[in-house]
């Protein structure tokens, strides 16, 4: 998700193609193309601008709602609905072949990674093995991250270890569907804040992420690691 003013200009965009089955957006007041997965702008007067990140989490509609009861829901137009994909979009589009391989990674093209990109560095999370853990911590530009499966088995939110600027130590863990950390023994939730225990009503800052598929990943971040273990 991206902000829409860049240099003062607020702008209005429509899409304009596909590069490397990525989508290619083209601004209606200057003409620029920009590219989906990284917000730059790859042609026209604006090259070489980004568009500012806006956090966003990509969660079920049952958690989003629990979280959030207040919240509206963008409502599909009915006249295009014939243009909309249909809810076996992502089936469908696992079995279409790519355009760029990267067969000596170890991952397949279409497996479904969650890139994080912070902190001066960039690494791919396989998300079944996020899924299997349901709670991953690592290390990322020398910084200590959490990833941490929701608990509808289906959303992921990744976090900084921190609290109040201090780096958590000892580390987190989880007993069921509850996560803790081994210093206080609070407990967290996945809105990433202490809500019982020595910590509570202290919060860790979210980190973007993006799901993606590995060949698209690794396209457009060719430093990236893998998480592999």
């Amino acid at each position: 998700m991206w902000a829409r003013t860049v240099r003062g200009l607020v702008l209005t965009f429509h899409l304009a193609g596909i590069n490397n089955q990525n989508f290619l957006m083209r601004d209606d007041q200057t003409g620029t193309f920009w590219q989906q997965i990284n917000g730059r702008a790859i042609s026209g007067p604006l090259t070489g601008s980004h568009l500012a990140p806006v956090h966003s989490d990509e969660l079920t509609f049952a958690l989003w709602r629990s979280e959030a009861p207040d919240g509206t829901v963008l409502k599909a137009l009915a006249k295009d609905a014939n243009e909309y994909e249909t809810k076996d979009w992502d089936v469908r589009i696992a079995k279409v072949r790519t355009v760029l391989d990267f067969p000596n990674s170890g991952l397949r093209s279409r497996d479904l990674v969650l890139g994080v990109d912070a902190f001066g560095a960039s690494r791919a999370y396989p998300v079944e093995r996020i899924f299997s853990a349901k709670l991953i911590e690592d290390r990322l530009g020398g910084e200590a991250i959490l990833i941490v499966a929701g608990p509808d088995g289906k959303s992921v939110r990744v976090f900084e270890a921190r609290v109040a600027g201090q780096e958590v130590t000892p580390e987190f863990y989880r007993t069921g569907d509850v996560l803790m950390d081994s210093e206080t023994g609070s407990e967290w939730n996945f809105s990433g804040c202490a809500v019982r225990g020595k910590r509570t009503g202290a919060c860790l800052k979210a980190v973007d992420a993006l799901k993606d598929y590995w060949f698209d990943w690794r396209n457009y971040h060719p430093t990236t690691t893998i998480f592999r273990r």
